[in-house]
């Protein structure tokens, strides 16, 4: 299965900074957003230290899938999402000791989304309100959940879609990669069909986005996938760009 891809990212039109932070490495075939979150410089240095940490694990696990320590393989698993899964424990745990000696770190962390394919098998995780959407025959489907305050208020019914989209706590997540010990990282495995287009964005997307204006852009078959990405994130900053916005788009073929 061959793969092409693209991504954009911007600040968006209200923050100073840009604390979300990409990887798209085909050589690796791996793919990820990451949302900063942290006062001044924390959520900036927060992501860029995940990116590295997680997209480095995957490197080293390449040739070596049985490096796990110290997190055990889940036998529920497939060897790709106990990579997957634990790339992220370990960049977990990579942002916990620097923190100890850098005090930009302290109270930081990241959401995140990531995608790791072999094959024609797709392991896909997520950690806060990064979002993973497949785009297959033309409909647009969210494959992650969405770890956040407003998210459980759906799920229990007490809010509508409509209400949710500009609820005060809308922004609130309930999970991060951020140090912290006993990390809950979500983890579900697809195949992969020829034509599907994998859609990793932040929040500053799919806050501002309906689920159609999404499927529109990126079901576009007639310009690259970087233009695509860009499209998206142009497409957030025209509404306002209340945050920073990102887009990684993955094409099977």
């Amino acid at each position: 299965m061959q793969l092409r891809f693209g991504a954009a990212t911007d600040p968006g039109r209200v923050r100073a900074r840009n604390e979300d932070r990409f990887v798209a490495d085909g050589a690796l075939r791996f793919f990820a957003v990451i949302d900063g979150m942290g006062g001044h410089s924390g959520g900036e240095l927060a992501s860029a230290t995940i990116a590295e940490a997680v997209t480095a694990f995957i490197r080293e696990t390449a040739s070596d899938s049985d490096k796990t320590w110290p997190v055990g393989l889940d036998p529920k698993l497939s060897v790709l999402a106990n990579r997957l899964q634990i790339a992220i424990r370990s960049a977990n745990r990579t942002l916990a000791n620097r923190a100890q000696t850098n005090a930009a770190l302290d109270g930081s962390g990241a959401t995140m989304t990531a995608a790791l394919f072999g094959g024609d098998d797709l392991a896909i995780s997520n950690v806060g309100d990064c979002r993973a959407y497949v785009l297959r025959d033309g409909e647009l489907s969210q494959v992650t959940r969405d770890h956040s305050v407003v998210a459980e208020q759906l799920a229990l019914g007490l809010i509508d879609m409509e209400a949710a989209r500009t609820h005060p706590l809308r922004h609130v997540v309930t999970r991060a990669v951020s140090g912290q010990a006993g990390i809950a990282v979500d983890i579900l495995e697809l195949k992969v069909r020829p034509g599907d287009r994998l859609l990793l964005c932040s929040d500053g997307i799919h806050g501002v986005l309906t689920d159609s204006q999404i499927a529109d852009l990126v079901g576009d078959r007639g310009r690259s996938l970087d233009a695509i990405c860009q499209a998206v994130v142009d497409e957030a900053n025209a509404r306002g760009g209340p945050d920073n916005a990102t887009a990684v788009v993955v094409e099977a073929d």
